[in-house]
Order: C-alpha cells, then sequence, then structure tokens
C-alpha cells in the first residue's frame, strides 16, 4: 500500500500546559486521499494515569507507538517500583523515533503529563523533541494557532483553558478538510487521566 492510500489521520491536534494540569484535544477524522476512511477515531490515548499521548499521521504507525509506549510505561513501573517521569517518557519516544530515521514513522505525536509540574512535548517523525506551554499538530494546526495565539492562557487553570483548546480544534474543523466529525477532549491533572463526554464539550464550546 502506498503512503497516499495509506489511511492516515489528517487531523488537527492541541496540547496545553496549564497550572494545575495539560489538555489535549483533537478532531476524530481518518481519511485515506480525499475518501473519509473514519468518522470516529481515538486519537488522544492514555499511556500512564498521568501521562496521554496525540498522534497524527499514519494510523497504524501511530498506534503501535501508543501501545509500544503503553508497555515501556508499564515495565518501568515494575522494574523500578515508580512512575516513568513526562520528560522520560517523551525522551524514550523520540528515541525510539530517531532509531527508524531511515524508515519512519509516519507521525507527529504530542506526549504530555503531570509529575512534578504539567508539561508538554512535541515529538516529531524523526525524534526531535520540543517542550512547548502550547502547541498544535497536524493539517489543521495553522489554523489552531490563530485561536491558541489569541486565547491561550499560560498562567489558567485546566478549566480557564479548556474552552480554548476546543475552540482552536472546532476552528480547524471548519477550514481543513482533514479534520473533522467533532471535538474530542482529555485533560491530565493529580486525579489522573479523564476523557470529557460529548455533552461536556458541547457545554464547553457553547460557552462565550
Amino acid at each position: 500500500m502506498t503512503v497516499e492510500k495509506a489511511r492516515k489521520t489528517g487531523t488537527t491536534t492541541v496540547g496545553l500546559a496549564c497550572k494545575d494540569g495539560v489538555i489535549l484535544a483533537s478532531d476524530r477524522r481518518a481519511t485515506m486521499g480525499y475518501l473519509i476512511a473514519s468518522k470516529d477515531i481515538d486519537k488522544i490515548y492514555a499511556i500512564d494515569d498521568h501521562i496521554a499521548m496525540t498522534i497524527a499521521g499514519g494510523v497504524g504507525d501511530a498506534q503501535m507507538l501508543v501501545r509500544w509506549m503503553q508497555a515501556e510505561t508499564k515495565l518501568y513501573k515494575l522494574k523500578y517500583e515508580k512512575k516513568i517521569t513526562v520528560e522520560a517518557a517523551a525522551t524514550l519516544l523520540a528515541n525510539i523515533l530517531a532509531q527508524y530515521k531511515y524508515y519512519p514513522f509516519w507521525v507527529q505525536l504530542l506526549l504530555a503529563g503531570i509529575d512534578e509540574k504539567p508539561r508538554v512535548f512535541s515529538i516529531d517523525m524523526l525524534g526531535g523533541i520540543t517542550e512547548e506551554k502550547m502547541t498544535s499538530t497536524g493539517s489543521g494546526s495553522p489554523i489552531a494557532y490563530g485561536v491558541l495565539e489569541e486565547l491561550y492562557k499560560e498562567d489558567g487553570q485546566i478549566d480557564e483553558n479548556l474552552p480554548v483548546a476546543a475552540k482552536a480544534v472546532a476552528a480547524a474543523m471548519r477550514r481543513d478538510a482533514a479534520s473533522g466529525e467533532r471535538v474530542d477532549l482529555c485533560l491530565v491533572n493529580k486525579q489522573g487521566f479523564r476523557r470529557l463526554t460529548k455533552d461536556e464539550i458541547k457545554v464547553i464550546l457553547n460557552k462565550n
């Protein structure tokens, strides 16, 4: 199967660091060229109860990396009897990608979570890694950035920035053909990983 025919997430994903945790947001459309291959695909995954990850790019590559990271964090916990830090998990993922740079995974990933403080890392297909306060990936990211640059509150709480993340993805869905269906919102705080319900997201999007 050629790259052009492979199923891709197309995608708009957003990652925000807040004072009390992190927010991850995405759309839920997967495409195969001009065909909408799926209207309800997960693009945000819990890696551990304090770490989550978004995917953009080739679905098969991205889902395999999610399973890989879920296994690695469990093995780390069993071996060292403590949770892996967010930075160590991001570095591990970057190292995995760097090992395959000549036959790369077609992905752009966000890995985020909370330990000593909230952290958001953007990781490219060759293993490049940057820490961000606010970031977006995927084909709809230029549109999402327009909303984020204007509304994101760097010193804000999760509740203050949830509408910002939701509106950024919603704006991208209106202009980017590869992003669509509905907004997905997840957060990670000291209580763990949580995916918001459709009704909760609808209320957030309807806020002024």
